[in-house]
This record gives C-alpha cells, sequence and structure tokens, in this order.
C-alpha cells in the first residue's frame, strides 16, 4: 500500500522553508556591521549592497536572505544575535509561511515578538 500520498498531505506546505534552515539558531554566524553584497541568486532586482550599520537597510538584507536564502546563504549572512533583536519588526515583513517556519523552529524568536 502506497502512503506516500497520504503522509505529503500531511506535511505543511511550507515544509520547504523548513528544510533549508540551521539545526540551530547559533549556526547564525554571518556579520554583525559593515557591508555585505549579496550574490545574484538573492538579489536579483535593485540594491545588491547593504550597510548593516543602517536599520533599513539589514531589515531589507535580512527579508530577502530569510525569503529566498538556501542553507549556505542562512548561515552565512544572517547573525543570531542581530536576528533576534531586529525579529519584532522584521517577521512583519515577512510572509506567514516564513514567519511561522523560523518562529516553530525557534522559539526565542517568538518570544522575542511577544516582548
Amino acid at each position: 500500500m502506497n502512503t506516500r500520498h497520504s503522509d505529503s498531505a500531511a506535511e505543511p506546505r511550507w515544509a520547504h522553508v523548513a528544510e533549508r534552515l540551521p539545526g540551530s539558531i547559533d549556526e547564525l554566524c554571518g556579520p554583525r556591521s559593515g557591508s555585505v553584497q549579496l550574490p545574484l541568486h538573492l538579489a536579483w532586482s535593485g540594491l545588491t549592497r547593504f550597510d548593516l550599520d543602517d536599520e533599513q537597510l539589514l531589515l531589507g538584507l535580512y527579508r530577502i536572505v530569510l525569503t529566498n536564502g538556501l542553507h549556505e546563504d542562512l548561515v552565512a549572512y544572517l547573525n543570531a544575535d542581530l536576528l533576534l533583536q531586529h525579529w519584532p519588526r522584521l517577521r512583519i515583513a515577512l510572509g506567514k509561511s516564513v514567519r511561522t517556519c523560523w518562529e516553530a523552529r525557534f522559539p526565542q524568536l517568538a518570544s522575542a515578538a511577544a516582548a
């Protein structure tokens, strides 16, 4: 009996997002300051260089990486401390599936949003 169909029907529709997440938020060891140049597979339209000392640019970079990044991008460009610090504002700019997936994997993000 093939149960593959019923198994996949039970998976959340954002399972592809969860597959790219690191196992621990501590794996997010990206830069805390300075300028970051995103590769074209992430920033294919518009701004590609982001000054992390400018909060609006930092939030833009994080939105792009959280939404479109592969596992390698997440750990290279995101910083755990900055993500926690800016999560209350950042989560508003993310789609529900991305926000829900990140908060389910890392409860400290949901706690930061509630604070």
